[in-house]
């Protein structure tokens, strides 16, 4: 009776370490797609800045800017 209830016990505690890992797995998958889309919105992000930033500077060299001198 005792080597039984220890089988049992034993299959229990092995099924639950199983188990553990899997929702550790997928709480890491979730976490590695989440840094995925963070990278991917900031690199948008300064893709849009650094163009912002060179249509201005083309602008300036065009002499196209929309600010008015007071000297001119």
């Amino acid at each position: 009776m005792k080597r039984i209830l220890l089988n049992v016990f034993m299959i229990a505690i092995t099924v639950s370490v199983y188990s553990c890992r899997e929702t550790t797995q997928e709480k890491t998958e979730e976490a590695v797609e989440a840094m995925g889309e963070d990278i991917e919105n900031a690199a948008e992000e300064a893709g849009d800045a650094i163009q912002e930033g060179a249509d201005e500077l083309n602008d300036e060299i065009q002499g196209n800017d929309d600010v008015m001198d007071d000297d001119a």
